[in-house]
């Protein structure tokens, strides 16, 4: 071989033994022995990569980390597809599963961007949503009796950002009675404190942005299902729009779940911690936290959840302008538009997360001018607290 070819060419991987770490697969194709095996990959009479937009190793085998830890009480197993974003996942699946003229039955307190992905993307393809009060179970029975055009139920639990709560069982039979497929964002929880699919949901979608990954640092989302025939009509819609995850960000996801039990421990005591202080706090009309007994869910979640998780909200009674003038006081914590990293992260929804939300409907649904949203680090909580309380002088 001349020199220039040698230049070009890849040379014969050098592993001799099993490495401690999953690898990075930085490649966008993969290499057939023969036209025949790519011929037989391609057909999917034989199982291989072929381009990594289809499948790559490291995402596969981080996909299937998150399905395993999403199915730890179930003796099926279940399929994950990677998405570019948690944003991604929703509207590959909506995608896959939904066509022209078909409904989505969903809640009117959703994180603010999904609630615009369907309104105003989605909506496009001729498949609306209609939004309604999902803890009102003979309610959502009966839309679906009603309107046979409903095919998916789509719901969050705990809510964003008033960590509202479902019963995920009820609603997972009410979607099987009604031959509807059942759809939970489960970024919240992680499948460390909430498990969906053992309460019969059909779908479980993530940002892996936020807990799986948890330092901040990637951006993704998976799908994760039991259903092998609902399966295949969303992995062909990630692999034909294009939204599958890159292998950088599966390796970051990957790293990070390996602390995942550890984090989610300490988000849980120090949110519970923060909540318990606010909660008796003369500037704040309410907190969101569903540790807390006075918060109207704390018997479902306690049903379904198995700690409270990092996420809450509180309400400064008040203004917009308060609620800002909250935020450019503290100076511990974090001003950022996320959630789930181990350092405190707080965001006020009515100037960010829900600024293109029509007030009203904003309104109707709890989410106040002067609600403030927090994910609750893991950092040292008299540091989280101190913050707070010099914050709230004003």
């Amino acid at each position: 071989m001349k020199f220039v070819s040698k230049c070009v060419k890849e040379f014969d991987d050098h592993k001799t033994t099993k490495p401690h770490q999953l690898p990075i697969y930085a490649t966008s194709s993969f290499v057939f022995e023969s036209i025949d095996e790519g011929i037989d990959i391609f057909k999917g009479t034989k199982k291989g990569h072929s381009y990594s937009r289809y499948a790559n190793p490291t995402i596969d085998t981080v996909g299937a980390k998150i399905a395993s830890l999403e199915c730890q009480d179930l003796d099926t197993e279940g399929y994950a597809i990677m998405t570019s974003s948690g944003m991604s996942a929703i509207s590959t699946l909506a995608m896959g599963l939904l066509k022209s003229g078909d409904k989505i039955l969903t809640q009117g307190n959703l994180y603010g961007g999904t609630t615009e992905l369907f309104n105003k993307v989605i909506s496009t393809f001729g498949i609306e949503s209609i939004f309604t009060d999902l803890q009102q179970y003979d309610q959502v029975e009966q839309h679906l009796k009603d309107n046979p055009s409903i095919k998916l139920i789509y719901l969050e639990t705990p809510a964003n950002p008033t960590m509202a709560c479902v019963d995920i069982k009820k609603i997972a039979d009410i979607a099987k009675r009604n031959n509807v497929i059942s759809v939970i964002d489960n970024t919240f929880c992680t499948p460390y404190l909430q498990r969906p699919l053992t309460l019969g949901i059909d779908f479980v979608i993530h940002s892996t942005t936020k807990y799986l990954n948890g330092h901040g640092n990637g951006i993704a989302g998976i799908i994760v299902g039991t259903n092998k025939e609902l399966y295949h009509p969303v992995w062909q819609a990630m692999k034909l729009i294009g939204t599958n995850c890159n292998p950088f960000d599966a390796w970051l996801i990957n790293n990070g779940i390996k602390t995942l039990a550890l984090r989610m421990d300490k988000h849980s005591s120090n949110s519970m911690a923060l909540a318990e202080y606010l909660e008796n706090h003369d500037r704040i009309s309410k907190v969101n936290h569903l540790g807390l007994t006075s918060h109207p869910d704390h018997a479902i979640a306690l049903q379904q959840m198995s700690d409270w998780g990092g996420m809450m909200s509180f309400e400064i009674d008040g203004s917009v302008a308060d609620g800002i003038q909250f935020m450019n006081k503290l100076q511990f914590c974090t001003l950022a538009p996320t959630l789930g990293d181990v350092d405190t992260l707080v965001l006020h929804p009515a100037s960010s997360s829900h600024l293109n939300i029509p007030r009203e409907l904003r309104i109707a649904n709890d989410i106040t001018d002067g609600m403030i949203r927090i994910s609750v680090g893991i950092e040292d909580i008299s540091d989280i607290v101190g913050d707070v309380e010099q914050a709230l002088k004003f």
